[in-house]
């Protein structure tokens, strides 16, 4: 049988207004860190009842975020997984400027990345020491202050972003492959990316070929 394609999609006005939601961003965020799981034991983890996380996984599903595994569960038992390709949250500029819902579930959003990036750093900080040698050999971050222009900025941003994907690809084509069975020689990674301006008063709006 022929593998489903997936491809990374933009979120439209109607998912992040949908996704802006506290319990939804807990329960994509435990679906992305330990893989597909019931309603039932997210219900669990999160001190919710069943109906509650149901209900959220079904508005998740409508908006394409997750989807179900039907190579796992029995019965009525139903797996859900984050569907593989990743999304971005786009450029909700057009959208705010006609649907202030949109610019404040937009803001939600990214305030909640920032928050979990936080958490995430603070907790390899905690655990590192106990990780695996081969592991921390492998991990990094930095940091690099750089003057660029706009349209190197712009090159740059798409360069790495083209190798994230490139790797976003491999793992994803292993989660379709072996559901519910990581292989023990893998780990699952976060990677942080960001480039923006070290301060709005240290640019100017350009034109021309720099732009």
């Amino acid at each position: 049988m022929q593998s489903k394609h997936y491809s990374a999609r933009t979120l439209d006005a109607n998912a992040l207004k949908s996704f802006a939601h506290p319990l939804r961003l807990r329960i994509y965020e435990l679906l992305d860190e330990h893989g597909p799981s019931t309603a039932t034991r997210l219900a669990g983890l999160l001190d919710q009842n069943t109906g509650a996380t149901s209900y959220h996984l079904r508005e998740l599903a409508r908006h394409g975020m997750i989807e179900t595994v039907p190579e796992l569960g029995k019965g009525k038992e139903k797996y859900w997984r984050i569907v593989p390709g990743g999304f971005s949250y786009g450029d909700p500029s057009a959208d705010a400027s006609a649907d202030p819902e949109v610019a404040g579930a937009f803001a939600f959003l990214l305030d909640d990345l920032i928050r979990q990036r936080g958490a995430e750093l603070a907790r390899w900080r905690e655990e590192e020491a106990t990780t695996p040698e081969e592991w921390v050999q492998a991990s990094g971050f930095g940091r690099r202050s750089m003057r660029l222009t706009v349209a190197e900025t712009r090159q740059m941003r798409d360069e790495v972003f083209e190798v994230l994907e490139k790797y976003r690809a491999v793992a994803d084509r292993r989660e379709i492959d072996s559901p519910g069975a990581p292989d023990p020689a893998t780990g699952r990674v976060v990677v942080h990316f960001d480039v923006l301006p070290v301060s709005g008063k240290d640019v100017l709006p350009v034109s021309g070929e720099g732009a």
